[in-house]
């Protein structure tokens, strides 16, 4: 008779037990949904809400940022400033983007790759050469800017060992590239791209060359890709001793001007000293002058890996006959080195 006393007794207790336990359980997890609502979306819900809402389609899906460093000359090549990002229109495969950062580069540290041609063919020049680059170097370097010498023949050497703003090591360096044989001119680029891929801010490559490119292991394509991944502008000097020379290398010139054009540089002739000075004077123009333009890119509209970027000026006088000069365009996967 006494079993269902103590059923009950057993019952009467558990029954309360159980309450408060759920009632705990309910409490420390009453906190949880809160937490999301204070993180940042993942990225899986971000793209289940911008399936399900169409306004927001346009909006930037990734935390890529692309840099565009413009220059804009007149029509006599000379370098326009004051301009302001109302006057840009940015865009990417056709499709107009949203400019998120604009500055004027005159402060920003730039990184610059001085690569000389020391082939048996520039050996007359080279005196030359070297004089008018160390007057660059002095010239262009701040105390915030760092520039490498690059001497290149059937090799390609490195005499600063990297970077430096210290204009005797630089001097040193420039007097000490020795002449060689064949003109590797395409792996220098390529080495020098690299070493830019690693630098912050600005990255400019200032090529001294006839043009010509023997002995290189590697290609036109690799050398371009490998500068547009480094988001380096190449300015080339092409030195024309005889401009009518029976072996004046077209081809590598016209190289050398593809180059420069799709990276968003510029390039020179060089016939004679002064000309060789003047080049130098007015990439030091160009680099106080650029622009900056960023943006977070919208939703793709091309399957390719390569993005191609446009940019137009719009509310200046004589726009029309202005020139705009910048990068190609990027890689959204780069290669891995």
């Amino acid at each position: 008779m006494r079993k269902p006393a103590t059923i009950l007794l057993l019952t009467g207790l558990l029954v309360p037990m159980c309450s408060l336990w759920a009632q705990q359980t309910v409490s420390q997890q009453g906190a949880i949904p809160q937490t999301p609502r204070q993180q940042a979306p993942t990225q899986q819900s971000q793209t289940q809400q911008n399936s399900s809402n169409p306004d927001r389609q346009s909006e930037p899906t990734t935390t890529l940022r692309v840099d565009v460093f413009v220059t804009v000359t007149d029509a006599h090549g000379a370098p326009i400033g004051g301009l302001t990002k109302e006057n840009f229109i940015l865009k990417e495969d056709d499709q107009e983007q949203k400019i998120s950062v604009f500055d004027r580069e005159s402060a920003l540290p730039i990184s610059i790759a001085l690569a000389i041609d020391t082939s048996l063919s520039t050996r007359h020049d080279l005196p030359l050469e070297q004089t008018s680059a160390k007057k660059f170097a002095h010239a262009i370097l701040r105390p915030i800017d760092a520039l490498s010498v690059y001497g290149f023949s059937e090799s390609v050497s490195e005499p600063t060992h990297g970077y430096t703003s210290d204009l005797r090591r630089i001097d040193e360096a420039i007097d000490h590239i020795r002449l060689g044989a064949a003109t590797a001119l395409y792996d220098a680029i390529y080495v020098a791209a690299r070493s830019l891929n690693r630098r912050k801010g600005r990255k400019i490559m200032v090529l001294i060359t006839d043009g010509e490119s023997v002995d290189s292991k590697i290609d036109y394509p690799e050398a371009l890709r490998a500068a547009e991944e480094a988001e380096a502008l190449i300015y080339s000097i092409i030195i024309v001793p005889i401009e009518s020379s029976a072996g004046r290398e077209i081809g590598g010139e016209h190289a050398l001007i593809q180059l420069s054009e799709d990276t968003g540089g510029k390039y020179y002739y060089a016939i004679s000293p002064g000309q060789l000075d003047d080049a130098f004077r007015k990439i030091s123009d160009e680099l106080r002058t650029q622009y900056l333009l960023a943006y977070y890119p919208s939703q793709r509209t091309s399957l390719s890996e390569f993005r191609r970027i446009g940019v137009q000026i719009t509310g200046v006088l004589d726009a029309a006959s202005d020139r705009v000069r910048h990068r190609a365009g990027y890689y959204s996967v780069k290669s891995e080195f």
